[in-house]
């Protein structure tokens, strides 16, 4: 059970020292490790059965490891293609399927691309099939968060401002908020606790402090270039001021789900653990 106002972190699917590599060994690793979170990378594909994923929920409640889930990259909410918004919102079912039926108790994706359209025509088209996919898990009574995703490049749609829109006009949807991708889509000037904070208070204004108990949050270091996002990198080689984003995240009381999506998982995993913890104590010290 998630502890109101504290954030569980972890690693983005299987930390890379398990051994035998698989989701059952990474729960009881990230156990032993000290991390008490893992996001399901269904990113190229959703390869889970129901009944493996029935055994990572008992091993999750086992050992205490919540989980969230990737849903696969290709997602295009904005394609001229109707067969492709079909086989999109499919992915996105399936990944929440899975992860239902893991535990999980939120799915993010990358919502679409905006190509040459309008991006308020492109707001209204992902606002609308991510309305049917809404009905689709209601109706099927997969009971799981759609948390579409901050993205690092200017030419995907997901703007911190678009997916907070999207969860006021969409009730029960919040925005992942990946804090690397802010800073890369900015080409590096979202970069201050000031910045941090004032994402935290817009998600806490539009949506409520509920938002900030339950959220879905991605970090880690991140290279970009003129059009944003290139590829993540480890906290010790990035300018992202990750230390400033774990500040805000201890002020705003943020609670629910940090993934470590550094290419060293478990080390910068729980490099940001540490840090967290030791902000954290601070901060209940200043309380006192």
């Amino acid at each position: 059970m998630m502890v109101m106002g504290k954030l569980r972190i972890g690693t983005a699917g299987i930390p890379t020292s398990t051994k035998p590599r698989s989701s059952q060994n990474a729960i009881k690793h990230l156990a032993e490790l000290g991390l008490r979170h893992m996001e399901l990378e269904f990113v190229r594909g959703v390869r889970m059965s129901e009944a493996t994923a029935l055994e990572l929920r008992k091993l999750t409640e086992e050992h205490d490891i919540s989980l969230t889930v990737h849903a696969p990259y290709y997602v295009n909410l904005n394609s001229a293609e109707p067969e492709k918004i079909v086989a999109s919102k499919e992915r996105i079912i399936q990944a929440a399927q899975v992860g239902a039926w893991a535990g999980a108790k939120s799915v993010t994706f990358h919502p679409a691309y905006y190509h040459e359209d309008d991006p308020e025509e492109v707001y209204t088209r992902v606002r609308d099939q991510m309305a049917d996919m809404l009905e689709t898990l209601e109706r099927e009574g997969i009971n799981i968060r759609l948390s579409p995703e901050t993205t690092g490049g200017l030419s995907q749609f997901g703007t911190l401002e678009e997916l907070v829109r999207l969860g006021v006009d969409l009730p029960g949807v919040y925005p992942c908020v990946d804090f690397a991708h802010l800073f890369a889509r900015s080409i590096g000037e979202f970069n201050s606790y000031e910045h941090f904070a004032g994402a935290l208070q817009l998600i806490q204004d539009q949506l409520g402090t509920q938002a900030l108990r339950e959220q879905h949050i991605h970090l880690s270091g991140i290279e970009y270039g003129p059009k944003g996002e290139r590829n993540h990198l480890p906290l010790a080689e990035t300018e992202l001021d990750y230390q400033a984003v774990l500040q805000a995240l201890v002020d705003f009381n943020v609670g629910g789900w940090l993934t470590c999506e550094s290419p060293i998982l478990e080390e910068d995993a729980l490099i940001l653990q540490d840090l967290y913890e030791q902000l954290d104590k601070e901060n209940m010290g200043g309380n006192i």
